[in-house]
C-alpha cells in the first residue's frame, strides 16, 4: 500500500482543534467502553507522549478489527482534531478511519508496564518501543546534534578517523583485535607465534581506542578539528565507568594552551546540556522520574554556575579536608578513581594531573 502523507504525533498535539490529520504508530493500550467505543494511545516514537484516538462503533471494520487491537498493533488513523476531555492532553483525534497495518496478539511482550532492563535484554528488537530507550534514543540524538553544532560554530572541522588501525595511542588496557584468520588453526612462524603477516593486513589490527592520533595529524594542518564516532575498550571492568564501546568526543587544536582547552571544554558542555534540557524536557523529566530525581535539577545547576578550576594538588587537599572516608586513603598521585564524583557535584575541572596518571599527552 502507499502511505498517504502523515502528521508526526508530537507536532498533532501542538496543532488546534479542527484540523484533519493523517498519523501513524503502534498501540500502547486499548479500551473499549460501553458506549460503543474504542479508546486508542497511540505513539509513533516522536515523543513521549502518545495521542488519544477515538474510534467509534459505525466504522465499517470496528467490530472485525478495532475493536480487537491490542498492544503492539501498528495502525493509521485519518480523523478530526478535537478538544480532549481528559485528562493530560489538550487535543484528541475523533478517528474516520482506522487502517490496522499489523497485528499483535496477547503474547506480545512489550506490555503497558514497567519492565525490568534484565528482560529488556530478552527482547532488544522491542526494546526502542518502551519509553525509557525512546527517551534515551531521543536525548542522545539531541547530544548528537549539539556536539556538531557547538563545533560547527566555534570553527572546528568535522574529521573521520579510522576504527580499524594498527595504533595503541592510550597505551592503557586491551584492545579488541580484528583478523580474519582461522581461530582454531591460526598460522604459525618457526618461533611458534601467531603469523600475522598472513592476516588481512599482513599485520597485527585492533579497532580504536581513540581518534587522538589521527586527529593530531589533521589539527597540525587544519588548525581545529574535532572526532566524534565509537571508540573501543577491551577493559573487562564491570564498573558504571567501564564501557566495552561508546562514543567519544575529541576536539584538537593547534595553538592552544591550558586556559584555551579548559574554555572551550566549559562552553561546550554547557552548550550540550542547555540543548538538552530545552529540547528533550518530556524525556528528560521521564528519565529524572525514573532514576534520579535530582537529575534536571543538577544539569540545570551545571549549566548556570561557572566552573572552579583548581590543580590537581589543590584538589587531593579539598578531598583529604573534605572529612569524608574514602575506600582508598587519599594520597598525591594515586588514582583518581571515584574522586571525580565528589569535584565534579561542584563543577570543579582538575587541571596538571601528575603525567603517569593521565593516559592522553595534551600540548
Amino acid at each position: 500500500m502507499s502511505f498517504p502523507k502523515r502528521t508526526l504525533i508530537k507536532e498533532a498535539l501542538k496543532t488546534a482543534p479542527g484540523a484533519q490529520v493523517t498519523v501513524a504508530g503502534w498501540v500502547k493500550t486499548m479500551r473499549l467502553s460501553k458506549g460503543g467505543f474504542g479508546f486508542i494511545m497511540l505513539n509513533d516514537g516522536s515523543s513521549q507522549a502518545s495521542v488519544q484516538v477515538v474510534a467509534d462503533k459505525a466504522l465499517p471494520n470496528y467490530e472485525a478489527e478495532v475493536s480487537r487491537l491490542l498492544a503492539g498493533a501498528s495502525v493509521l488513523v485519518r480523523g478530526e482534531l478535537v478538544a480532549s476531555q481528559g485528562r493530560g492532553q489538550s487535543v484528541e483525534i475523533k478517528a474516520s478511519e482506522v487502517s490496522v497495518l499489523g497485528k499483535a496478539d496477547e503474547t506480545f511482550p512489550i506490555q503497558p508496564k514497567k519492565h525490568t532492563l534484565e528482560f529488556l535484554r530478552e527482547v532488544a528488537h522491542l526494546r526502542p518501543r518502551t519509553n525509557l530507550f525512546g527517551a534515551v534514543a531521543r536525548v542522545r540524538n539531541e547530544v548528537s546534534r549539539a556536539v556538531h553544532g557547538f563545533f560547527q560554530d566555534e570553527g572546528f572541522l568535522y574529521t573521520n578517523t579510522p576504527i580499524i588501525t594498527a595504533s595503541d595511542c592510550e597505551g592503557a588496557g586491551q584492545m579488541f583485535r580484528v583478523s580474519t584468520l582461522d581461530p582454531e588453526k591460526p598460522p604459525r612462524g618457526a618461533d611458534g607465534k601467531i603469523d600475522y603477516s598472513q592476516d588481512f593486513f599482513s599485520k597485527q589490527a585492533f579497532l580504536t581506542v581513540s581518534g587522538q592520533l589521527a586527529g593530531e595529524t589533521y589539527a597540525c594542518g587544519l588548525g581545529k578539528i574535532y572526532t566524534f564516532g565509537p571508540t573501543f575498550r577491551a577493559e573487562n571492568s564491570n564498573t558504571p565507568r567501564h564501557l566495552a564501546e561508546f562514543w567519544m568526543v575529541e576536539p584538537e587544536a593547534a595553538f592552544y594552551d591550558l586556559d584555551d582547552d579548559a574554555d572551550l571544554a566549559e562552553r561546550f558542555l554547557k552548550h550540550v546540556l542547555r540543548s538538552v534540557l530545552e529540547r528533550c524536557p518530556e524525556d528528560m523529566a521521564f528519565l529524572a522520574e525514573r532514576n534520579d530525581p535530582t537529575l534536571v535539577e543538577t544539569l540545570k545547576h551545571i549549566v548556570e554556575t561557572p566552573f572552579v578550576r583548581l590543580s590537581y594538588t589543590e584538589a587531593v587537599k579539598l578531598l583529604m579536608e573534605s572529612g569524608k572516608k574514602f575506600e582508598f586513603p587519599v594520597t598525591w598521585g594515586i588514582e583518581e578513581a571515584g574522586r571525580r564524583d565528589e569535584l565534579s557535584r561542584q563543577d570543579q575541572g582538575v587541571l596538571h594531573a601528575p603525567k603517569r596518571r593521565r593516559r592522553r599527552t595534551r600540548r
